[in-house]
């Protein structure tokens, strides 16, 4: 058996090409005598990625059409020597179709193996974008009506620095070693037909015939052009963070702690808040930790704000049941009533223009958006909550809040107001 192999029989139907695929990249690589730990396989959800179990290179498997983004980010990050590998196949090619194109483009340093049956066979026999005219899929019992994109000429005309086509029968280990050993983008289409859908579909049909006359291109086409790689840059390690000096003390006892969620409509500044509000508390002498949380739409709906304060280390930041809550607005008190109705305890202030929810939690009532309005509505409930309650120094707060890039846009009768 191979050493690229764990596993020597792969799970495909009787008389798939996928087979002849898989053996003969393994064939090309062991041509090239690379090692398995200088090997890493990117597949994407398809009949092609079960063949993840056979490899015993480094395998990442990914989103449908998804693999060749993958498989980029990996490259660039890789050191020279290692070779990176791309199963995909024909709907998957051209669903990500664009990464592949951009891939190209580039010329980033990868090859990319199509396994091209001209269908979805995993999901039920359906056309793809490389399903050739003419050609009979489970929606389309009459025959395609629409031509193929043609990949190779297209990842040609973006830029690849090698491209192929292969029929997919016998032994072509060569084509996949040639693209292999390319320093830059190489593409590998390899015309196969999927026995459970396009066979039985296109009773005998024949592929070299159904590539005669398809006016599928046979070929190799290359150019010379260099690599895109990283410029070297020097790096820092995340562990070599600059400390924030204590200069106050906090009332937390020892081994304390305090879990705060700050919640408000989007654009209302509750993150930003939060961020000022745990620099103070670091001010302090404190451990923080801070989790924001918004809809993918970002500028509108809800903005919740989580913090962790603590006396000694924080292991894991949870804030399933907190100490304490700012709701700032409807969004927000949406966001969170489920999560207040549970509080066994703690406090919630909640503002003025808002029902009281249900809560086992004690209730304080400001007036946050009437005083401060909408913008400066979380930061004036941060302010409020460090004077009643003295858990971050007053000091702290404002010092940390003068030093912010936004400290000179708040308007000074805010920190009056709030008592300072």
């Amino acid at each position: 058996m191979s050493n690229l192999l764990v596993v020597p029989d792969f799970l495909y139907c009787k008389g798939c090409g996928h087979h002849l695929v898989a053996r003969n990249t393994v064939r090309a690589l062991e041509a090239l005598e690379l090692a398995p730990q200088d090997v890493v396989l990117v597949t994407d959800i398809g009949c092609h990625g079960i063949a993840d179990r056979n490899f015993a290179t480094h395998t990442v498997h990914g989103l449908h059409g998804r693999s060749v983004a993958l498989a980029t980010g990996i490259a660039l990050g890789l050191e020279s020597g290692k070779k990176v590998v791309v199963f995909v196949g024909d709907g998957g090619a051209t669903i990500g179709l664009q990464h592949i194109l951009e891939a190209a483009r580039h010329n980033f340093d990868l090859t990319v193996v199509v396994h091209n049956n001209m269908l979805y066979g995993m999901t039920g026999g359906q056309p793809s974008g490389l399903t050739p005219c003419g050609f009979c899929t489970t929606i389309t019992p009459g025959g395609c009506a629409l031509g193929h994109h043609d990949l190779c000429r297209l990842a040609r005309d973006a830029g690849a620095a090698h491209v192929s086509r292969v029929v997919g029968l016998g032994d072509y280990a060569e084509p996949i070693r040639d693209a292999l050993t390319v320093d830059g983008f190489a593409l590998v289409e390899v015309l196969e037909l999927c026995p459970s859908y396009g066979a039985k579909l296109n009773p005998g049909l024949r592929l070299r015939e159904l590539v005669e006359r398809t006016g599928y291109e046979l070929g190799t086409w290359s150019h010379g052009r260099p690599a895109f790689r990283l410029q070297p840059r020097p790096t820092t390690s995340l562990l070599d963070l600059t400390s924030v000096p204590g200069q106050w003390d906090s009332p937390l006892p020892a081994n304390g702690k305090l879990a705060l969620v700050i919640s408000g409509s989007a654009g209302e500044g509750a993150q930003s808040a939060a961020e000022l509000f745990a620099l103070a508390g670091m001010a302090a002498g404190l451990t923080v930790t801070r989790k924001g949380s918004y809809p993918v739409t970002v500028g509108v709906g809800f903005s919740t704000a989580e913090i962790m304060l603590s006396r000694g280390p924080i292991d894991y930041h949870d804030v399933a049941e907190p100490d304490m809550v700012l709701i700032t607005s409807e969004d927000g008190l949406g966001h969170n009533r489920e999560r207040i109705r549970r509080m066994p305890r703690g406090t919630v202030w909640l503002d003025a223009s808002l029902p009281v929810p249900e809560t086992g939690a004690q209730v304080q009532v400001r007036d946050f958006r009437g005083r401060a309005g909408p913008r400066n509505a979380a930061l004036y409930a941060l302010l409020v909550l460090a004077r009643e309650t003295g858990v971050v120094p007053v000091e702290a707060l404002v010092k940390t809040l003068r030093e912010s890039a936004i400290g000179h846009k708040l308007p000074a009768e805010l920190l009056e107001d709030a008592g300072w």
